[in-house]
């Protein structure tokens, strides 16, 4: 459920269905970077990402050789490259099926927007930032993200952008989409899902040009998606109760259990309790130690 390796999820899509990626370990050598992107058809902006995260943590939009160098000399693990995907819209789709059934179903569905903010054509990029009900908050980070940008006067009704990780910990805002969830949408997860060998229970993060395209199951591409340590996160910013933000996550475990149980019963064997343990335990020492590096980085 934790410590989840991104390359292990994207080995198992088909290459259409997601950006062109490549990964990068912090020992190579900057002058061969240049020629993996090359190869893999990277080209600048593009986003680079930890291989092992969680919650945006070490993303960044790289615009230059420069930027990349400095990510890199700085980045102690292994990361990914991803080309830059320009889809006006992201959405987060839940889905779950049983591995005795072609047929599952979609539990969330999200509109995900990305802190940001719109100029006036008056206002200065920090001005706007301290106005914004989520950037009044995080005003050090984003000054350290932004400082060269911080006094510039945005145009009128141009968004700019402050984090490209739409997570809920990162100032994201969420919309629920449940009233869109129907039969052709869930045949969409059907097919890409029974596509990928024992892919059961996860949320996938995907961007595209609109809902009814998306739903026409086209002009959308999947910029990761997550299994056992994807959070429901259907119920931040959408009139949920505590209450019943704890009934959707009981529901989604023991979905989880269920499938669990059934793969014990085709002889896949459950990890010791002591692996377990230990695995759990390096995982989220590395992610405390990640969000020191992510401070570092500015």
């Amino acid at each position: 459920m934790e410590g989840e390796p991104k390359k292990e999820m994207y080995d198992l899509l088909p290459k259409s269905l997601y950006p062109a990626t490549c990964n990068v370990l912090p020992s190579e050598d900057f002058s061969l970077l240049q020629e993996r992107l090359e190869q893999s058809q990277i080209t600048y902006p593009f986003i680079v990402k930890p291989e092992v995260g969680s919650q945006g943590i070490l993303l960044r939009r790289i615009d230059h050789e420069a930027a990349l160098r400095q990510y890199h000399s700085q980045m102690p693990w292994e990361y990914i490259i991803q080309n830059l995907v320009t889809y006006p819209m992201e959405v987060s789709v839940f889905y779950i099926r049983h591995p005795n059934s072609n047929h599952g179903k979609i539990t969330g569905f999200l509109h995900k927007i990305p802190l940001q903010v719109v100029g006036d054509g008056q206002q200065t990029l920090s001005s706007l930032i301290k106005q914004h009900p989520k950037g009044t908050i995080r005003v050090a980070e984003l000054f350290n993200r932004h400082k060269d940008n911080w006094d510039i006067i945005l145009p009128e009704g141009e968004k700019y952008i402050l984090s490209y990780a739409a997570n809920h910990n990162r100032g994201a805002s969420f919309i629920d989409l449940k009233d869109h969830i129907d039969e052709q949408l869930v045949v969409i997860f059907n097919e890409i899902s029974i596509s990928i060998n024992d892919f059961f229970y996860g949320r996938y993060d995907i961007m595209c040009s609109n809902l009814a395209d998306f739903k026409e199951g086209k002009n959308f591409t999947i910029l990761e998606y997550n299994g056992c340590g994807a959070e429901p996160n259907h119920f931040y910013d959408t009139g949920y109760t505590l209450v019943g933000a704890y009934k959707e996550i009981l529901k989604h475990w023991k979905a989880l259990y269920e499938i669990s149980k059934y793969n014990r019963l085709q002889g896949i064997a459950p990890w010791p309790f002591m692996k377990g343990s230990q695995f759990m335990k390096s995982a989220r020492a590395l992610i405390v130690e990640m969000k020191k590096t992510d401070e570092a980085m500015g």
